[in-house]
């Protein structure tokens, strides 16, 4: 399997949302939470509220590990600024369509910054056609990916 097919399995369980457990560590300290996160750009983007904990955490250490359902993703989360100060405001337009309830009742425009994770490994555990299970690892760093039947 070469790492674009497997970069495209990836991107075909994602979809265009999902709500994500996104995990983050300060000072030995780690939190786990729920985060509602868009796909583009080959990069996974959620909004918070620059002063909530898991914000302040991000800003002291950028390093996070996110997953759903047998995906699970290692990367870099970067503050891009106040969600609508995005240039063409994309994340504003696609939380607006696909999560419309939360984005009716958490939009404040003041304090709601984008936050940008660049994926750098991604295991996924998943079952082939034949319901025969396996692992895909794939390294972004190296362009890499690595698949491993599992029993």
């Amino acid at each position: 399997m070469t790492f674009e097919e497997a970069v495209a399995i990836m991107q075909k369980k994602c979809g265009d949302w999902k709500i994500m457990a996104l995990a983050s560590c300060v000072d030995n300290y780690p939190m786990v939470r729920n985060v509602s996160c868009l796909f583009y750009n080959d990069k996974i983007y959620f909004k918070t509220d620059k002063n909530f904990r898991k914000t302040q955490q991000l800003f002291k250490n950028n390093q996070v590990a996110m997953c759903f359902n047998g995906t699970q993703v290692e990367g870099i989360a970067e503050n891009k600024g106040l969600v609508v100060d995005e240039p063409g405001r994309v994340f504003e337009k696609k939380y607006k369509e696909f999560l419309w309830q939360s984005y009716n009742a958490y939009s404040h425009e003041d304090t709601e910054i984008l936050i940008e994770v660049t994926p750098k490994f991604v295991e996924i555990w998943d079952e082939d056609k034949n319901r025969n299970a396996f692992q895909l690892f794939i390294d972004f760093d190296k362009k890499s990916v690595e698949y491993k039947p599992y029993d």
